[in-house]
């Protein structure tokens, strides 16, 4: 791979990994055009971790409260002043012990189902099911808009069940975005706050999956500048298209993009039928 391939794919990668129309899959399809056939997944894990840059700058703030709020927690826990049931009067300390607990299912799914799940990277079929899939999950999301809730603690049911949505998005095709952020509406979330827990829960993910994937193959001299530009570019476009994810959920425009996932998972059908 060049480097100008290296930037269309981070592009693409900042474009897609916000939007709910499954960066994998986009993924797999551009390395199919551009002719890269085999599984490119440590330039893959490069670009999740440009776009993941991208989620701690936009959430700084939330990031630095929890931080902050979790160590005065557990400063009182210490003391024996709180109870860990008193853990719900600080809502970023919650929040963190949210982001662990649906972190265990997600690693589960990724751990027992890592070799079969990367087989799946190079199949074109798989990848246009699945965004069909993923139009249709997208297009709930309209009437789960019309009832919008205003809860924003995510509780333990909401934090497993968007742990169980994102382990499933490993699967090339799935949106990891639009499954989370539709599972957490489903559990009653308000939609900012099944964002918010969604991008969240994002980065230990993407951590995990970049270390299991770095130790399995390791990282060679000629491949880091076309990491480097991939990252880059993946992060500088997903963090303007974090904000634009955000503007459209909060107006409950988050279904228009069912027909655009509908429409290419249809043309990667068409191009892997044609191929075969």
């Amino acid at each position: 791979m060049d480097i100008s391939s290296s930037v269309l794919l981070g592009i693409l990668q900042g474009l897609t990994e916000f939007l709910p129309i499954s960066s994998s899959g986009h993924l797999v399809l551009s390395q199919n055009l551009l002719g890269l056939k085999e599984p490119q997944l440590l330039f893959d894990i490069g670009l999740h971790l440009g776009t993941l840059v991208a989620v701690c700058l936009f959430f700084r703030r939330d990031l630095k409260r929890m931080f902050l709020e979790t160590r005065d927690f557990f400063a009182l826990l210490i003391r024996r002043e709180k109870g860990l049931r008193k853990i719900r009067e600080y809502p970023h300390a919650s929040m963190v012990l949210w982001v662990v607990i649906g972190t265990i299912p997600t690693g589960l799914i990724g751990l027992w189902f890592k070799s079969p799940l990367e087989a799946l990277f190079g199949s074109l079929p798989v990848v246009g099911c699945m965004l069909i899939v993923t139009g249709f999950i997208v297009f709930v999301s309209r009437k789960l808009s019309a009832n919008d809730s205003t809860r924003t603690s995510v509780g333990f049911f909401a934090a497993m069940a968007v742990g169980i949505a994102q382990g499933v998005a490993i699967i090339p095709g799935i949106s990891r975005s639009g499954s989370t952020i539709v599972c957490g509406m489903a559990c009653k979330l308000s939609k900012e706050t099944a964002a918010k827990f969604s991008f969240l829960l994002s980065i230990p993910a993407t951590l995990g999956a970049m270390t299991l994937q770095l130790g399995s193959e390791g990282l060679t001299r000629e491949a880091v500048p076309v990491l480097a530009t991939g990252f880059i570019a993946s992060a500088f476009v997903g963090f303007f298209a974090l904000k634009v994810l955000m503007g459209m959920l909060r107006k409950g425009h988050l279904y228009y993009f069912a027909p655009y996932c509908w429409a290419v998972g249809l043309l990667s059908l068409l191009i892997s039928y044609f191929e075969s």
